[in-house]
């Protein structure tokens, strides 16, 4: 076990923040810095497009004392290369041990002269909800979790919301579009004007060209088409990218000493059997406690059932597992029942779960994931039957 040394973290974020607490709490003793991009200490994203937006008063903050923690933190500071000895950034240089990168991940912009604004951070949060107003033509260009969930705020402050989307149905990228569909109700209801399978071409000064020649005018554009792993200064440092910072089932990046967590990180699941990048708060929350771990000296494992939830529409989205390699998808419920929940199987079993109002589903479903046990897709497909009972009837 390591109980001296010069520890140094790239990235303030919550898996940044969460690396130094575990550290500490494990009884490491020797120096931290904590070098974060933004000026702001460490907080919380997932109120960002959720309370931030409707509520007064909201702090995210994660209320991070650094001289308890005996923690040099370095705000404001953008990592811009290391070696095998320093990490770099646009202020200084910094000799370390151990490093662990947790940059966290960027918006993707689209092209064109036009303002568009994004929603990544705080004062992003801050900055949108100071526009929104009654009248306000806000375009959202991105029918995913985070276009959903601001389109939401916005309607809610009586702002004229219209959301592109290109791809066939809301959420299509992430649930696939069969259960995507089933969410374009909900636009409506709120009021949102929702146009799928649409392309932007270009944002421009109030409004947004579509791909053949449609346009749809806009006072402020919001884009939601996704993020990318903020890894583009490791470029000719010697670590292995591969859609983040490809790292092993202990989190460690191919150069010794260097691990990585979070948004940033690819990790190699043994569960799923492929490497794995997932943009979660609960990735950011747990993958710290296996990085601290190895960084002392252990041999932990990283091989979650990753979890992830939305507030939208009123109604509460949660996600559990991975469906990329399933081979069926079935329901429970009625999708244009208020609660339901669909299902995706391989091999006979439940690999992936997306709950409408079910709670109870998700927290059985992801239990039954973990244990990779065999169902009964018959007691699965009834709501009314616990998903615990589909699997335990589904055995030998």
């Amino acid at each position: 076990m390591i109980d001296g040394g010069r520890v140094v973290v790239a990235g303030a974020g919550l898996a940044g923040f969460r690396t130094v607490t575990e550290l500490r709490e494990r009884g490491f003793t020797g120096q931290i810095t904590l070098i974060g991009a933004e000026t702001r200490p460490p907080y919380d994203r997932p109120p960002l497009s959720k309370k931030v937006l409707t509520d007064d008063g909201v702090d995210p903050s994660l209320q991070a004392d650094f001289g308890a923690l005996d923690v040099d933190f370095r705000p404001g500071e953008a990592a811009t290369g290391m070696d095998a000895q320093t990490l770099a950034t646009d202020r200084d240089k910094y000799p370390y041990d151990r490093l662990i990168l947790a940059t966290g991940a960027v918006p993707v912009a689209l092209a064109g002269p036009g303002r568009q604004r994004f929603l990544r951070n705080y004062d992003d949060a801050l900055a949108l909800r100071a526009l929104f107003r009654p009248g306000l033509r806000l375009a959202i260009v991105g029918a995913g979790w985070i276009g959903a969930e601001l389109a939401t705020a916005a309607a809610a402050h009586g702002c004229q919301v219209t959301v592109i989307e290109a791809g066939p149905a809301p959420l299509a990228s992430a649930l696939g579009a069969p259960v995507g569909a089933q969410t374009s109700r909900w636009y409506a209801a709120a009021g949102v004007q929702l146009q799928t399978g649409v392309a932007v071409e270009s944002v421009e000064r109030g409004g947004l060209t579509l791909a053949g020649g449609g346009w749809i005018a806009a006072d402020e554009i919001v884009t939601a088409v996704g993020v990318r792993p903020a890894t583009g200064w490791l470029e000719g440092s010697g670590i292995w990218l591969e859609n983040g910072v490809a790292v092993d089932a202990g989190l460690r990046a191919s150069l010794p000493g260097v691990y990585a967590a979070g948004d940033c990180a690819a990790f190699e699941s043994r569960r799923f059997g492929r490497r794995l990048r997932f943009e979660h708060w609960d990735v950011a929350l747990h993958a710290p406690e296996v990085v601290a771990a190895n960084v002392l000296g252990g041999d932990e494992v990283y091989d979650p059932v990753p979890y992830f939830w939305s507030e939208q529409f009123g109604r509460m989205v949660q996600y559990a597992g991975y469906h990329g390699d399933a081979e069926r998808l079935v329901w429970r419920g009625d999708p244009a029942d208020p609660a339901w929940s669909a299902c995706w199987l391989a091999v006979g079993r439940l690999v992936a779960i997306v709950t409408v109002d079910r709670p109870r589903d998700l927290l059985q479903a992801r239990r039954v994931i973990a244990s990779a046990a065999p169902v009964d897709v018959g007691l699965l497909t009834d709501p009314a039957v616990p998903v615990k009972a589909a699997a335990a009837a589904g055995g030998p």
